[in-house]
């Protein structure tokens, strides 16, 4: 629709009396519309009723209802153009002030649509120029030559007028405003990218810092139950040997109460004879009859059935140093319970340094048998007929991990169940595999054997016996190569089986497997690669 449109449109809401937007507007049967209050005081005051417009005469005054539809379109048009806090205001306006539509470069003011139709219609006005509505246009003129700012100075970096390009800055390099404005919106657009690109960033370190967090606090609540439980386990033992001192206190002096009643007992039924026998005696003495007492007189002179009591004692029982054995034996507990959990969370510990193992069929000696899975190995009876290639293990019955570690740490577990003989443990990559393989450090192998079923040894230099009662069922072996340390670990009881420390790793390490001959089936069981059970 265009301006001119629109000005008529508004024009449908002024009230011809007072030429303001209807107020309560209301109908004439003619047709005609006015303010309710401007048609009244129009009638009162010429004392007939003739219509404003038209001049038709009406008989009788009517009665005069608001139209609401036409004040409901009244009050949706001052919505839609009165000027809100923020919006640029016509500077025409001397009523309601409405929303500016555009702003004049050359007249320096700002017009709402009825008012900015001049510039829309008059040839005069048409040749200025024309922006979406601004504030402050003084600020877009040249203070020097009062022009309009239109070009810019990429040497001084300002906007200049079209006096300015030619006194003050003919030298100098000058583009239109639109074409720096461009380049100025490429840039920060570019910028903008920037922006997202570094909020972006610092969101997802704000992600990674709150996963950081969450993992922390899950550390400290597992942290918190796991040492709530060593403590409540403590507790328990505490509590379980103070009944155990406090039951032999008082089956010490139960035992000796005991003892007591039962003499008493005793001295109450030789008190009740005694008692028996002074009536009988004082009875006889008192008898007449020659004859009878006579006659009963050596039964009662006998000795009475009783116990020389000049001896006997009740010694209170002695607690001396039974506070001292029960504390001992506490401490006893206490410590093989606290080693007990020391041992556990220290291979909890390390079993968080699991990985997935495979043993490489490429350094199997012939002699050995591999699952399909690459997880089980013993050994067999008849040597395959395999390439001799440089890799493979000639003449020991060894066979190594696919997967090799030259830093960090790494843990596995291997199940060595049902074996008379095993060897275990780490070899680093250049030994010798074409000869029989000497089992120790110095010739890059860290391990433990088993050998006869329970004779165990670390093979260090010199080798430790190791007494391993029960033996183990599954074995674990953690490296932590920085540290130059090798640890064995018995799964089942959490136990530190060996340690070779202060090891000096300068290669590649592999894990080490040998199942040792199967002894005519005695020896037949694998030695299996175990997942890793963290949560025993």
């Amino acid at each position: 629709m265009s301006a001119g449109s629109n000005l008529r449109s508004e024009d449908q809401f002024l009230c011809s009396i007072c030429l303001g937007l209807f107020t309560d507007p209301v109908s004439t049967p003619c047709g005609h519309n006015f303010c309710k209050i401007c048609i009244s005081k129009h009638w009162d005051w010429t004392n007939s009723c003739q219509c404003p417009v038209c001049n038709k005469v009406l008989e009788t005054r009517p009665l005069m209802e608001v139209n609401t539809f036409i004040k409901e379109m009244v009050a949706h048009s001052s919505e839609q153009q009165a000027a809100e806090p923020g919006e640029v205001p016509c500077d025409v306006c001397t009523g309601p002030i409405l929303k500016a539509l555009k702003s004049c470069l050359v007249c320096l003011a700002s017009y709402c649509q009825t008012h900015l139709e001049p510039h829309l219609t008059a040839s005069r006005l048409k040749r200025h120029q024309l922006v979406d509505p601004v504030e402050n246009l003084e600020d877009r003129m040249c203070l020097k030559h009062d022009k309009p700012l239109e070009l810019f100075c990429k040497t001084d970096q300002t906007c200049v007028c079209s006096l300015c390009s030619v006194l003050d800055h003919k030298t100098h390099e000058l583009v239109p405003l639109r074409e720096e404005y461009e380049g100025k919106k490429a840039e920060l657009r570019n910028t903008e990218a920037e922006v997202q690109q570094m909020i972006q960033k610092r969101q997802l370190k704000i992600q990674e810092l709150r996963e950081s967090m969450k993992t922390s606090k899950d550390a400290l609540d597992r942290e918190k139950a796991e040492g709530l439980q060593v403590f409540t386990d403590l507790m328990d033992i505490v509590e379980r040997n103070k009944k155990s001192f406090m039951k032999e206190i008082e089956d010490k002096q139960k035992t000796t109460a005991k003892q007591a009643e039962d003499f008493i007992k005793h001295l109450e039924h030789e008190i009740f004879e005694l008692m028996k026998r002074s009536s009988e005696v004082k009875q006889l003495s008192l008898s007449e009859d020659h004859l009878h007492l006579l006659q009963s007189f050596r039964s009662l002179k006998a000795a009475p059935p009783t116990k020389n009591w000049t001896e006997v004692r009740v010694h209170p029982p002695s607690y001396e140093g039974t506070v001292v054995r029960a504390v001992a034996q506490l401490e006893q507990n206490l410590r093989e319970k606290i080693k007990k959990k020391l041992s556990e969370a220290e291979l909890k510990r390390v079993q968080k340094s699991e990985v997935d193992l495979t043993l490489d069929p490429k350094t199997a000696n012939s002699y050995l048998i591999l699952s399909d899975d690459g997880k089980q190995v013993h050994c067999g009876d008849v040597k395959k007929n395999l390439p001799d290639n440089p890799e493979r293990f000639s003449y020991a019955g060894c066979v190594l991990g696919t997967q090799s570690f030259s830093s960090g740490r790494f843990y596995f577990e291997v199940q060595v169940k049902e074996k008379t003989d095993w060897t275990l443990g780490v070899a680093r990559e250049f030994i010798n595999r074409k000869r029989d393989v000497s089992l120790s450090p110095n010739d890059g192998l860290w391990t433990v054997w088993l050998r006869n079923r329970n004779e165990y040894k670390a093979l260090a230099d010199p080798s430790v016996r190791l007494n391993l009662q029960p033996g183990p069922e599954k074995v674990g072996v953690f490296v932590d190569y920085e540290e130059g340390l090798v640890s064995f670990y018995d799964v089942d009881s959490a136990a530190l089986i060996y340690s070779f420390t202060g090891c000096c790793f300068s290669q590649k390490l592999y894990p080490f497997f040998n199942p040792c001959p199967n002894i005519g089936g005695k020896n037949s069981a694998p030695l299996i690669i175990c997942p890793v059970n963290q949560s025993t």
